[in-house]
């Protein structure tokens, strides 16, 4: 199945919107590590958003999952809950390295390995 690219950037768009993929560092150690945000956990890897626009969504391989996130304690109401998702091959890419997520494929959005 291919994906439109806007169809895709409304997808990767809302995404982004409603989770942020945003890494800071400080270099200090338990301070300002990598956000949390955006991170999705599939197979034992973590992968974040990407900007790969144009790809093909491949065959279901099963759930991916968002673990709840609080990049911002001193903010109530800007913790991200947790949520299981679809995770799905992108053809021609291994999923050591990149999946889609979305609840249909014709939702999901590409991510890579981080």
């Amino acid at each position: 199945m291919t994906i439109t690219r806007r169809a895709l950037l409304a997808t990767a768009a809302a995404l982004l919107a409603t989770t942020g993929c945003t890494v800071s560092g400080s270099g200090g150690e338990g301070h300002g590590s990598n956000s949390c945000a955006g991170v999705v956990t599939y197979d034992g890897r973590s992968y974040l958003p990407t900007e790969k626009s144009v790809f093909t969504v491949g065959e279901r391989l099963g759930n991916a999952t968002r673990k709840k996130c609080d990049d911002t304690p001193n903010h109530p109401g800007d913790t991200v809950p947790g949520s299981t998702t679809g995770a799905y091959a992108i053809e021609g890419v291994d999923p050591a390295d990149g999946i889609a997520v979305g609840d249909t494929p014709a939702e999901a959005a590409p991510l890579a390995a981080r």
